[in-house]
């Protein structure tokens, strides 16, 4: 199956006093280019999280929004400095002395002194978070890749569209190709008849002509490297993921092909077709940059 480089996820995990809400979005990029979001308490998972991700993404733009809630109320706890504490004392005591001011200093002024008393996080399971970050992405990349799929599939039902109608133009210039030779050969003969009158036209020298014409305009091998472009894409597009690098390489030498039959195109029927060629093949290159 294919993979669209488009997709979305979302997934919300409540557990105890925990709230857990992960969402994933991306679009097309050349590489895996990953952008996360979440609280500052959640950093140290950040390897973990984006070697996670890899299983499920091999190409795209993806941002990564994690939200994390924490309703506990032993979330903190306080921290007396008692050492920090005598050290003000003891300078308060040499102020006094000094100065002959009154120590009038009393716990509840000492308390509100920088880092007397602090607050602090409690210690948090570092493995039990990660398991429960875990289930949530987990849920969340599993909903990214199945809407990648479905896009996918959409995409390849358009390629393969367009692919067939590329065959049809392919089959139409086939077709035609032996139509102009003949029309030219016939246009030829009037002409030089019209010239000679009722002289010998020289067979030879008319056949040589019509080779020399035949050979300008001959379309052949690029009609037939172009049929196998069409059918090596469309055996690409049964394969696994991570086949858009190849497919876009098949979509240049297609395109090549066509710039080569429109080139040589000395017919109005001929030159319609090889417009539309190229019409599709762009279309099918646009297409071809959204799948990873």
């Amino acid at each position: 199956m294919i993979k669209s480089m488009t997709g979305f996820g979302r997934c919300e995990l409540v557990r105890d006093s925990r709230k857990f809400t992960v969402e994933v979005k991306s679009v097309n990029h050349r590489y895996l280019d990953v952008n996360i979001r979440m609280p500052k308490k959640l950093n140290f998972f950040e390897s973990s999280i984006r070697s996670l991700l890899k299983q499920y993404a091999a190409r795209g733009k993806v941002d990564l929004f994690i939200s994390y809630e924490d309703s506990a109320q032993n979330q903190v706890s306080l921290k007396y400095n008692e050492a920090l504490a005598a050290e003000y004392l003891d300078c308060f005591r040499k102020m006094e002395e000094q100065f002959g001011l009154e120590n009038d200093i009393r716990v509840s002024a000492l308390s509100r002194y920088p880092e007397v008393i602090t607050m602090e996080e409690q210690a948090v399971d570092e493995e039990e978070l990660w398991s429960l970050l875990k289930e949530t992405l987990e849920g969340a990349f599993t909903q990214f890749v199945e809407t990648r799929i479905t896009e996918g599939e959409n995409l390849k039902k358009d390629l393969l569209e367009k692919l067939d109608g590329i065959l049809e133009d392919v089959e139409a210039i086939e077709k035609r190709s032996p139509e102009i030779v003949k029309e030219y050969r016939e246009k030829l003969e009037e002409k030089v008849q019209e010239l000679l009158g009722d002289t010998q036209i020289d067979e030879n020298r008319l056949a040589t002509e019509i080779v020399l014409f035949a050979d300008k305009i001959c379309t052949d091998e690029e009609l037939v490297r172009l049929r196998s472009h069409v059918l090596h894409m469309k055996a690409t597009l049964d394969e696994e993921s991570g086949i858009g690098r190849k497919l876009d390489f098949i979509a240049q030498e297609m395109n090549r092909e066509a710039n080569t039959i429109l080139s040589k195109a000395n017919d109005l029927d001929v030159s319609n077709h090889a417009i539309n060629l190229k019409t599709e093949i762009e279309k099918i290159r646009e297409q071809i940059q959204n799948i990873e």
